[in-house]
């Protein structure tokens, strides 16, 4: 389940990870800029959750300050709670007992995330001795179930490998054997399948996609993909400017954008049939930099349907009514979303 805001379930029920109004401000060469601009989530055990947006929209950012990874001088405000447990101001040693224990991130690109001076088993050990006391012989027992779990070829034989001397696809499954070491209840991916030929990506997709289901995980999951997200996710969160601009259920945004910028990314897809040479639709503009951001609508730059008061007011979510019925509503930050 994601929300926005303004209408976060204030209901008892602790939800497995409930962001509240994060906002993140980082420091630039031309100032203090926000980076993250009210974001909110909830997601329950077992659902799964997709941010979607153009590189530089605060996906990547908004899982860095779940997992307590933002950088030094990042000013954090708004909520981020763990099954009722407040993480923003937590203290380095107490998230230190969440992080790859309890919350686990599969990070874009396993070979920079890799360290090439460890063999691979000694790597997906190190959260079972440092979280489950294992010794090193039964961690490296236990790092040999997990890689034949996510099905790396020959996995005995490649235990004391290197990162370099595997390939992309071998290398995301040991990143994915040292997110789930530990059995998370929350496994983050972001950009899973970056850099990964057709197959491989398919094949990591669906490994990961089974292992949320038997393990009931919450998922959040990154990408830029919306056949991905399609696939994948219950929900679809779209973002742009470091904020939430659209909400739904997968069926439901698939069938009915109501955002400016949701419509666009849609319309910029691929499609097959197209007759050769025809140009693709793109979204006028580009991303602007952090600190070039309107004070209102971070959209209002690119946007066709962009008023005076689009660029000095930021707007408040508006309920869509459903084409389908479902648990969870439907929102948008735009007042002109029944304009077209």
């Amino acid at each position: 389940m994601a929300l926005h805001a303004s209408t976060v379930n204030t209901a008892p029920t602790k939800a497995l990870l409930q962001v509240s109004d994060l906002r993140v401000t980082l420091p630039t060469a031309r100032g203090w800029a926000q980076a993250l601009r009210g974001v909110s989530l909830r997601i329950e055990r077992g659902q799964t959750v997709g941010l979607i947006g153009e590189s530089g929209s605060g996906k990547s950012l908004t899982a860095l300050a779940v997992m307590g990874l933002l950088p030094e001088k990042a000013q954090v405000s708004g909520s981020i709670q763990w099954q009722g447990q407040e993480l923003v101001g937590l203290q380095d040693a107490a998230m230190c007992q969440l992080r790859g224990a309890r919350m686990a991130m599969i990070f874009q690109e396993p070979m920079t995330a890799l360290n090439p001076l460890h063999p691979i088993w000694k790597q997906i050990a190190e959260p079972l001795c440092l979280h489950q006391n294992m010794g090193a012989q039964e961690a490296k027992a236990r790092a040999l179930e997990l890689l034949e779990r996510v099905q790396l070829p020959r996995a005995r034989e490649r235990l004391d490998a290197y990162p370099h001397q595997l390939s992309g696809g071998q290398r995301q499954r040991v990143m994915i054997s040292m997110a789930l070491a530990c059995r998370p209840d929350l496994l983050i991916a972001d950009e899973p399948t970056t850099a990964l030929d057709v197959t491989v990506q398919k094949e990591v997709l669906t490994l990961i996609k089974q292992l949320v289901q038997e393990d009931g995980m919450g998922l959040l999951l990154i990408s830029h993909d919306l056949g991905l997200m399609q696939d994948q996710v219950d929900r679809v969160m779209v973002m742009y400017g470091g904020a939430v601009v659209e909400s739904a259920s997968t069926p439901e945004l698939f069938e009915q954008r109501a955002h400016p910028y949701t419509r666009g990314l849609f319309a910029a897809r691929p499609r097959l049939g197209l007759a050769r040479g025809t140009r693709l639709v793109t979204i006028p503009g580009r991303v602007p930099e952090l600190v070039d951001f309107p004070a209102g609508c971070a959209f209002a730059d690119r946007c066709t349907m962009a008023t005076e008061t689009c660029f000095s007011t930021p707007p408040l979510p508006e309920r869509v009514d459903p084409l389908y019925p479902s648990s969870e509503p439907h929102w948008v930050s735009c007042p002109h979303w029944r304009s077209s």
